[in-house]
């Protein structure tokens, strides 16, 4: 594991950002998720991605523990690394964020509170996922850091209707997720004003493989002046 508390580190630099406006695009929080390469890594650090993802479930992007690790050491200590897991026992991903170091745990499943309370012993940042539907999720309410808002399948590439999504109350940390490409995510920020923003499977020339133009023109739609 990296040097230093990946909690601590995210909490002293991102804990008092407040929900962005419009006018404060280049404070979005960016995480480029499902990275399986070297040049994946690198090109996301460079392009300045605050956060990178690795899947550690059943996906076309799924990587082990190992390789996650070997990773990890390539990124510099303020980029947030986070393992994203989809209905797995609480055993499996307790080892698999101990064995590859990462700073931040992502659930996407049916997790109860208890699962999140164990979690939350550990030194990980939490983040739970939720797709968009009839009820509106709101961060916290499982003791997480952030709430990732996702379409109905997570991973697809298709975008839900972003006009539906009531805005944020002050501080909540949300990150827009689902169907995000670089020719869409400026009109989907603008529509919900997130505090940060999730990509995948839009910075990919085929599933999986991760495109290195793609996510560089992804950074610069979300931070136009950066």
């Amino acid at each position: 594991m990296r040097p230093g508390s990946p909690i601590r580190a995210f909490r002293a630099r991102y804990g008092s950002l407040g929900p962005v406006s419009e006018n404060s695009s280049e404070t979005l929080f960016i995480k480029i998720c499902g990275l399986k390469t070297e040049r994946d890594i690198d090109t996301a650090v460079e392009a300045g991605a605050d956060a990178i993802g690795f899947v550690f479930s059943q996906s076309p992007r799924r990587i082990d523990a190992a390789t996650a690790a070997r990773l990890i050491r390539r990124v510099p200590e303020h980029v947030l690394t986070v393992g994203v897991f989809r209905k797995e026992p609480l055993d499996y991903v307790r080892a698999m964020a101990d064995e590859s170091g990462i700073g931040a745990v992502q659930l996407h499943g049916p997790e109860d509170h208890a699962y999140y309370a164990d979690l939350a012993t550990g030194d990980w940042t939490l983040i739970r996922a939720a797709a968009f539907g009839d009820s509106v999720p709101r961060v916290g309410e499982y003791g997480e850091d952030m709430l990732l808002l996702d379409a109905p399948v997570p991973g697809s590439g298709i975008a839900w209707d972003w006009s539906s999504k009531p805005h944020a109350a002050p501080g909540e940390k949300w990150l827009l997720a689902g169907g995000l490409t670089p020719d869409n995510v400026r009109e989907a920020v603008e529509a919900t004003s997130p505090w940060g923003v999730d990509v995948s499977s839009g910075v990919e020339h085929a599933r999986g493989v991760k495109d290195p133009a793609l996510i560089t023109a992804f950074v610069k739609a979300v931070r136009p002046r950066g």
